[in-house]
């Protein structure tokens, strides 16, 4: 299915006139700084059709006279054209902001044939706009905003269709080219229900329920020193043990990071880190080779920390491997158990961090001379 970026053009592309909003002449068309050089990029690069959608208020009235908005518009779409720039459709709706037609943005009239499911991704879809009412129009379209403007949204609906707010055309080039990696795994079992999503592009929000506190702090460690936004909710048999809790939490977690993996093209796949805490000093190396192996130089003295014990720690890093499909090497070292097993999963996150991180220049490369991961 096609996925569409809807642009706004006034405050967008073009600067909008601060004084009558109307850019009907040529000597006012100025573009934004960088909108050339990054849309150029997108139409070339991304997997999206470009489709512009703009009010014009009171288009072909005395106004704002038609005969004075296509000379500047169409020397727009010529530079645009030129640039290797192409819109598929542009919408303009001439009506004035008291009309309520439903032609005016954020009302979707103009736009109605892109509710076609079988053709339109418009869950995948952006409305890329200065305007709060772009914001509502994404909003209609079951799309998600990326917001150029000024005014803060009030409303907790509008905030939350926003997927990036930014003037800059560089980060809205980098955002739509490096979209978030999303894993998200439900392993229901008699033992276990869990749900698991992991956000490799995250900002390291967590939210974790094992019933098993000691265990929630670690996997906030993982999130947090990885960037990686992690959501774990377990209903598991605590009643007999800890064990299937553990053991299937670390099974749905690695499934969801090698789903958000995806194809691997463009990542690093190898991530190491030596991380010192308090007398405690670890290694973790970690590669997304597509084959699970488990290295584990790490002893405890103790039976439990806190609730978890300790004899399921290698036994977590281990079933992680398995669904990942990822080679990983531990060595500790540390006279303080706790300081042993947190600064293992903080190396852990940290290697994971290298090793996920990607470049828009390797986004076609496959960091393997197999041609497959």
């Amino acid at each position: 299915m096609k996925k569409i970026l809807f642009i706004d053009r006034d405050g967008t592309i073009i600067v909008e006139p601060p004084t009558d909003f109307q850019v009907d002449s040529l000597e006012k068309l100025a573009f934004l700084p960088k909108a050339i050089s990054n849309l150029r990029k997108i139409a070339e690069e991304a997997d999206f059709e470009l489709v512009m959608v703009t009010n014009q208020d009171g288009l072909g009235t005395d106004s704002f006279p038609e005969n004075t908005f296509w000379p500047a518009h169409n020397k727009m779409m010529e530079t645009l054209t030129n640039e290797n720039i192409h819109f598929v459709d542009v919408h303009i709706d001439h009506t004035f902001e008291h009309e309520n037609a439903p032609t005016r943005k954020p009302r979707t009239g103009m736009l109605q044939k892109y509710f076609d499911e079988t053709v339109y991704d418009l869950k995948n879809s952006f409305v890329l706009g200065d305007r709060l009412t772009d914001v509502q129009l994404a909003i209609n379209l079951g799309a998600k905003a990326i917001y150029l403007g000024d005014a803060q949204p009030e409303d907790k609906t509008l905030e939350e269709a926003i997927a990036i707010t930014s003037k800059d055309w560089d980060e809205i080039y980098q955002f739509i080219r490096l979209p978030e990696r999303i894993g998200s795994i439900e392993r229901i079992t008699k033992e276990t229900q869990i749900w698991v999503t992991v956000n490799l592009d995250g900002k390291g929000k967590s939210n974790i329920d094992t019933g098993l506190g000691f265990f929630d702090h670690m996997l906030d460690q993982l999130a947090r020193h990885s960037g990686a936004d992690l959501t774990i909710k377990v209903n598991g048999d605590l009643h007999i043990d800890e064990h299937h809790t553990i053991e299937d939490t670390a099974l749905a977690l690695g499934e969801a990071y090698l789903k958000a993996l995806g194809d691997k093209k463009g990542i690093t796949r190898y991530g190491f880190y030596l991380l010192p805490m308090d007398e405690a000093l670890v290694h973790a190396a970690i590669d997304f080779s597509g084959r699970n192996w488990m290295v584990w130089d790490a002893k405890f003295s103790r039976e439990k920390i806190g609730e978890m014990p300790t004899e399921m720690f290698f036994h977590f890093f281990k079933s992680f491997t398995d669904t990942a499909k990822c080679n990983l090497n531990i060595k500790a070292e540390a006279d303080n158990e706790h300081h042993k097993i947190e600064a293992i999963f903080k190396a852990f996150a940290k290697a994971i961090k290298m090793a996920t991180k990607r470049e828009i220049k390797d986004l076609d490369i496959l960091p393997s001379t197999k041609g497959v991961l």
